[in-house]
């Protein structure tokens, strides 16, 4: 399982140009959902998303996680952090999770994350969405849960 964590001022999701989701401080999370990926997956990277110090304290390091500073979540489904581009210029998505368990899975880490006292906005799973990101700093981060 992957994730791209970005640390944002504010962001919002849209499908169909109808406002789906927003969010203010905190950060939106891009998960892609693997073939094989598991539980123990979803609880690695649960944990590690809601414990990352990546929010700056009154020194100006980032020293502070999501909690700290009462931010919020735009988890977003990407199947495409699953592409692969070795051989070509087309990604491959022979990688990525089916729908039906990617979809049960996405759900999943909202509910991990929901559990932690995280506010938790999502998107509309294998929708074409458009999102607006103010990223701050930028800082981005990918986790794998593979490498956790």
């Amino acid at each position: 399982m992957k994730a791209i964590v970005q640390r944002v001022l504010k962001a919002d999701l849209k499908v169909d140009g109808k406002l789906i989701s927003e969010i203010g401080k905190g950060l939106v999370v891009f998960l892609g959902v693997g073939q094989g990926d598991e539980e123990n997956d979803l609880l690695k990277l649960a944990a590690k998303i809601s414990k990352l110090r990546i929010f700056e304290d009154e020194n100006g390091k980032m020293n502070l996680s999501i909690k700290d500073v009462s931010g919020q979540i735009l988890l977003v489904s990407q199947f495409t952090l699953y592409g692969d581009c070795r051989h070509g210029n087309r990604p491959s998505f022979i990688m990525a999770e089916k729908p039906e368990r990617a979809n049960q899975l996405y759900e999943n880490m909202k509910t991990l994350l929901e559990n932690e006292n995280i506010p938790v906005k999502t998107g509309v799973f294998g929708a074409d969405m458009k999102i607006n990101v103010l990223n701050d700093g930028p800082v981005t981060i990918i986790l794998d849960s593979k490498e956790l």
